[in-house]
């Protein structure tokens, strides 16, 4: 016999069986919700792990494999008077990225001001029914709306101690956290075996393509060494040339600003800004910008050493960011847009990236134009085109499969998550 339910008066509730409540979450908790500082402290190399928004993610614990910084014993110390960081404490990303959490282990560590400190009272909350209830993607997005916008959203902790949700009986809160274990680690195994089968697809199209473009599709391929230990041994019929000699750069200025902006996509290479899912700030005039012309090979040169370059689809315009490249004639610039992705090159783009730290590094053209390239005859290179594309299609078409099952599964995991906190 169906349960009787009510209309609890909030729009992402919806009805709630007769017996449930509904409260702020303020009235589950134990104390105030509290944060991590919201200074800078002096970070180390070594220390008492600093926890930011990248070390939350689906599993309830931790991944203190992504922390990458650390503080003193001192500043700890410190810290912990006001973010007093205890077991089975639930942590809640309330900044940039809302709603990311985690159950807090045996482990000493500080967490960072995005991150809120939740203490659930026994007497009336079972602890894993209210970490259940805020991965309930429909209360992320009520918080979310609770939130404050600067360069990014921001839930004050007051805010989100006002955040209204349902609440059964204590004993029934235990019976459905239990269930939620149980349903939840189902669910995240067939997500993690996907999301491996997505990363070994990935890995196999790579092998693909390094083999295609540094020892050709044939096999038993007679070979010689080089005289570049990162390049190692070609196809014997092959040759080692300059870049320089394979690719110019384009020069050519926007006299009006009138052509079609395009924008870098690392998903999809360069593309219409129009058609980016998110549109950057765009310049008042692109009067004097970069002219691309269909198949010109652009790079963003602060991202050269992450594959960030494309071969272009269309003519347009890009921002003097970019650097803009036609072909001599001797390389195909498909051909060299495949070898330019491969690890080797990549880490030679890094080697001879210039500039002062992390994300400030360029790949200038003379350094580029330095880089030596193994380079088959033109025919070849075609002929390897063909096989990469239709090859890297097969795949691609995989991955997508699995990219949609990994999406159907997290979506049900979503749905019974807010099936039963509801």
């Amino acid at each position: 016999m169906p349960r009787e339910l009510k209309d609890s008066g909030i729009e992402w509730i919806g009805k709630i069986p007769t017996d449930w409540k509904r409260t702020k979450l303020l009235n589950l908790l134990r104390q105030s919700i509290c944060d991590g500082p919201h200074e800078t402290p002096n970070l180390l190399d070594n220390g008492i792990p600093f926890i930011s928004v990248d070390s939350l993610n689906s599993s309830e614990k931790i991944d203190f494999e992504r922390c990458k910084k650390f503080i003193s014993q001192e500043d700890y110390d410190r810290y912990k008077v006001k973010a007093n960081i205890e077991e089975n404490d639930i942590l809640f990303t309330k900044a940039a990225t809302i709603g990311k959490t985690a159950i807090v282990g045996k482990e000493t560590f500080m967490v960072w001001s995005p991150i809120a400190i939740i203490k659930t009272d026994a007497s009336i909350s079972d602890n894993k029914y209210v970490y259940h209830l805020l991965n309930c993607s429909d209360l992320i997005k009520y918080i979310s709306l609770l939130g404050s916008y600067n360069t990014q959203i921001n839930v004050g902790m007051r805010e989100l101690e006002q955040a209204v949700v349902p609440v059964p009986p204590l004993d029934e809160q235990r019976k459905i956290a239990h269930f939620l274990d149980c349903k939840c680690t189902e669910i995240d195994v067939v997500i993690e075996k996907t999301k491996a089968t997505i990363e070994e697809y990935k890995s196999l199209k790579q092998s693909l393509i390094t083999k295609s473009v540094t020892k050709g599709i044939h096999n038993n391929c007679e070979t010689k060494p080089t005289e570049y230990e990162w390049i190692g041994e070609i196809p014997s019929h092959w040759k080692t040339i300059k870049c320089k000699w394979l690719l110019g750069e384009r020069k050519e200025r926007s006299e009006d600003g009138r052509e079609e902006p395009l924008s870098m996509s690392q998903k999809f290479g360069l593309i219409p800004t129009k058609e980016m899912d998110m549109i950057p700030n765009m310049a008042a005039s692109f009067v004097g910008a970069k002219l691309v012309h269909t198949g010109d090979l652009v790079f963003n040169k602060l991202k050269a050493h992450l594959g960030v370059f494309a071969v272009s689809k269309y003519d347009g315009l890009v921002s003097p960011d970019y650097a803009v490249y036609y072909p001599t004639g001797l390389a195909d610039v498909k051909y060299l847009e495949y070898l330019f992705k491969t690890p080797q090159y990549i880490a030679e783009f890094r080697k001879k990236s210039s500039g002062v730290g992390a994300g400030l590094t360029r790949l200038y053209t003379g350094d580029l134009f330095s880089i030596y390239c193994s380079l088959p005859p033109l025919e070849e290179q075609k002929e390897i085109i063909d096989y990469l594309n239709k090859k890297c299609a097969e795949m691609d078409t995989l991955i997508a499969k699995k990219t949609a099952l990994l999406e159907e599964m997290e979506n049900y995991k979503k749905s019974v998550i807010y099936e039963y906190v509801t």
